[in-house]
């Protein structure tokens, strides 16, 4: 579920204008990194300026929105759609929630758009997904993140420091 003929199907099951969410699970940024491979691969199928990330504040999430083109006029394009005023504004009409139709504004100021792929990107097939092996980079990688320090007092103060920093 993460190759480029799984994204198709999704684009084809959504109206003109719809958006797919993704929940990408963790932040994994760089060359060769899972986010940048799953990106990619629904930028390729969604179309250029079709599709956003945002951080989710307080976690290792990050959500990816892709919206399939509408009617073809510039006013459907994701750019626009994801603009805070028009997020609040459909918000309301559809929920009637204040609430919901405030917060969307935060969720706007998150937005980063993705980049076109290119000839050097990884995009996911059915015949080429090692999704297993760069989530475990990306996982690796927040170990080591969040290890750093306690390997330091490992080294600095042995198991007794470790013991007693993690009381």
């Amino acid at each position: 579920m993460s190759s480029t003929e799984f994204f198709t199907m999704v684009r084809e099951h959504l109206n003109p204008g719809g958006v797919m969410v993704v929940n990408m699970n963790m932040i994994s940024d760089g060359q060769g990194s899972i986010n940048e491979a799953l990106s990619d691969t629904i930028a390729s199928v969604f179309g250029n300026g079709n599709t956003l990330t945002a951080d989710v504040p307080n976690t290792t999430n990050r959500e990816l929105f892709a919206k399939k083109p509408g009617s073809g006029s510039e006013e459907n394009s994701m750019q626009q759609a994801s603009k805070a005023l028009n997020l609040r504004e459909t918000t309301y009409e559809r929920t009637g929630s204040e609430d919901l139709e405030w917060y969307m504004e935060e969720v706007a100021s998150r937005f980063r758009k993705v980049n076109e792929p290119d000839s050097a990107s990884t995009i996911l097939t059915d015949d080429k997904a090692p999704v297993e092996v760069l989530g475990m980079h990306a996982i690796d990688q927040i170990i080591a993140d969040e290890a750093g320090p306690y390997r330091q007092i490992l080294k600095d103060e042995g198991f007794g420091g470790l013991l007693r920093a993690v009381q």
